[in-house]
C-alpha cells in the first residue's frame, strides 16, 4: 500500500466520522484504491455503490480542500462510475 492510501485513510476517517449511505471506493491512479464502506474507511479494491477515479495531485487538492470535487468533475480530472447521487453527498462531506 502506498504512502498516500495510507495518508488518505487517515484523512478520510476523519472526514467522514458521520459515515455514507452506501460503499464508495477512490482510485488513485498509479497509488491505489481505499473503500469507504460506512463510517469504515479502508485500503482496498472491493467492489462499490460508485468508484470515483483521480491523479495523485487531484485527490490530494479534494483531501485539503484546495480542489472542489464537482469543479474537478466537470473539468475531467475525476471520474465517477456508479450511483452519481452517492457521488454528489461524498463530494458534500469533502468539501
Amino acid at each position: 500500500m502506498s504512502d498516500i492510501v495510507t495518508a488518505a485513510v487517515a484523512a478520510l476517517s476523519e472526514k467522514l466520522s458521520g459515515g455514507i449511505p452506501g460503499t464508495a471506493k477512490f482510485v488513485i491512479e498509479g497509488e491505489g484504491a481505499l473503500i469507504i464502506d460506512g463510517s469504515d474507511v479502508r485500503a482496498g479494491d472491493d467492489e462499490a455503490d460508485v468508484t470515483l477515479t483521480a491523479d495523485r495531485e487531484t485527490f490530494e487538492g479534494i483531501l485539503s480542500g484546495d480542489v472542489n470535487p464537482t469543479a474537478a468533475f466537470m473539468q475531467g480530472k475525476l471520474a465517477v462510475d456508479g450511483d452519481m447521487g452517492l457521488a454528489m453527498q461524498l463530494g458534500a462531506a469533502l468539501s
